[in-house]
């Protein structure tokens, strides 16, 4: 039997306890949490006024009535493009800032990221910094660190509760689901969305961290495919670091292996050591390493973000390319080009839409009927849409080259009355008396008419009316 049987499949996790760190891209990260969990948190509560019949928050999700709102946008099930819309803008941006800037999603604005830059925080405040947790890792268990460890999950648990229940929020009535929640009145699917929610992101954000992103996460696979030697990500100029060494030795490179890029890193990798998978682009490394050469009197930009091509320029003594050649390419403006021509689409086909729909489905079991005074009836299913938060009175006519007769099921008149954001099936009969050209016709073209009596807004059908062939 040979020893690689006997080896394991995943290696155990090591532990991370990246050091704490100051300067522009670790400002810049708690900005950008800052800004994404303050939205994350806060928006449900938003209010929107749209009328009586409407609900008033800004953002909603409406599952039961199958509506989603966005402040003043209100999307229905038929209308889901502009959802498929989004979507396709969010891959093509991330195609595109991958292709420009590197992993800048996963350094700074992932979920995982900013949830795991909460976690640490939090870690840091209760345990200490770096070397404090490494300590109390290798300690054995105390009273103390019982009770350190009790009280940073704690605040874990409740940052992880705060995120589920935040979630739920987008699917329901903030204000109404959070007094159903203190009063245990809640929907069992609240519960159980906010449980998952809430063990998930304890779990992600407090043990796995990094193990997330190289094992669960697809996008570490396929950023490769989306960067080339121009993209600027962040790396190490190599050229100008080595041969690394401390500062008292004798030697040429500007590195002293300090191990402040290492230490500081959320995923703990060594960035000298040439682009990784495992790199989420961060830039934490960057400001340790400033730091570093600050102190010693080395120019910054040891670690940087840099082009590969600019890096093998930079060795062989020439100048970098400007910042805007290496964003400003053929890929980069491909995808900006695709991105804008989809949004400048979904724009117009918003302002487009009409605010009153209708569809018509001819009941053909039978194709027609005849009365017993030769009268020739076709039977239609009409479904009239009123997107207005009020009832609204709508007008059905017909029109057509040959004479035609047209009922409504239920009532002698030719209106209906709508009610406010829902849908209204009316069956509608039309006929052809004896004497008529279209009753002894294959097939007569018709339009049907629906008008707002409100708004004076029109829309309109086509259709076909089948007759008796002779």
């Amino acid at each position: 039997m040979s020893s690689t049987e006997n080896q394991p499949l995943y290696a155990p996790r090591e532990p991370i306890f990246p050091r704490r760190v100051k300067g522009f891209y670790r400002n810049l990260k708690w900005w950008v949490m800052v800004v994404t969990l303050g939205i994350y948190y806060f928006t449900p509560w938003i209010r929107w006024d749209r009328g009586p019949n409407l609900p008033d928050q800004a953002v909603l999700v409406d599952l039961a009535n199958r509506r989603f709102y966005f402040f003043w946008i209100e999307i229905w099930p038929h209308e889901f493009y502009f959802v498929a819309g989004l979507l396709i803008m969010a891959g093509l941006g991330l195609f595109l800032f991958t292709s420009a800037l590197g992993r800048v999603w996963c350094g700074y604005t992932c979920p995982q990221t900013v949830w795991t830059d909460l976690f640490i925080l939090v870690e840091r405040w209760i345990e200490g910094d770096r070397n404090a947790r490494v300590r109390l890792w290798n300690e054995k268990w105390t009273p103390r660190k019982i009770r350190l460890r009790v009280v940073k999950w704690i605040v874990w648990l409740l940052i992880a509760v705060a995120t589920g229940g935040a979630w739920v929020f987008y699917f329901a009535d903030a204000p109404t689901l959070a007094y159903n929640l203190v009063t245990l009145q809640a929907p069992y699917v609240a519960w159980a969305t906010i449980g998952i929610l809430t063990a998930t992101t304890f779990i992600f954000g407090g043990f796995m961290r990094e193990q997330v992103c190289n094992y669960m996460c697809p996008w570490p696979r396929i950023q490769a495919a989306m960067m080339d030697p121009e993209t600027l990500t962040v790396a190490y100029r190599e050229w100008r670091g080595e041969p690394r060494g401390k500062k008292h030795e004798n030697k040429e490179g500007d590195c002293i292996d300090c191990m402040a890029c290492v230490n500081v890193c959320p995923a703990g990798i060594d960035i000298r050591d040439g682009q990784q998978m495992e790199c989420i682009t961060c830039a934490l490394c960057i400001d340790a390493c400033d730091d570093v050469m600050e102190k010693i009197g080395k120019p910054r930009g040891l670690i940087d973000y840099l082009a590969l091509s600019d890096q093998e320029a930079e060795a062989n003594g020439k100048p970098p390319k400007p910042i805007w050649q290496h964003v400003f390419r053929f890929r980069t403006m491909l995808y900006t080009t695709l991105w804008g021509l989809i949004g400048i689409g979904l724009v117009f086909a918003l302002f487009i839409r009409a605010d009153i729909e209708m569809t018509v489905a001819a009941v053909r079991n039978p194709t027609f009927v005849t009365l017993s005074d030769g009268t020739i009836r076709n039977i239609y299913d009409i479904r009239l849409l009123n997107k207005h938060g009020e009832d609204r009175e709508f007008h059905l006519s017909l029109r057509s080259d040959e004479i035609l007769r047209i009922d409504l099921e239920g009532t002698a008149l030719r209106s209906i009355n709508v009610p406010a954001n829902e849908t209204y099936l009316q069956r509608v009969y039309v006929s052809a008396r004896p004497g008529d050209p279209a009753a002894s016709m294959d097939r007569v073209d018709l339009r049907f008419w629906v008008e707002d009596l409100v708004s004076g807004e029109r829309a309109h059908k086509d259709a076909i009316f089948n007759g008796r062939a002779q």
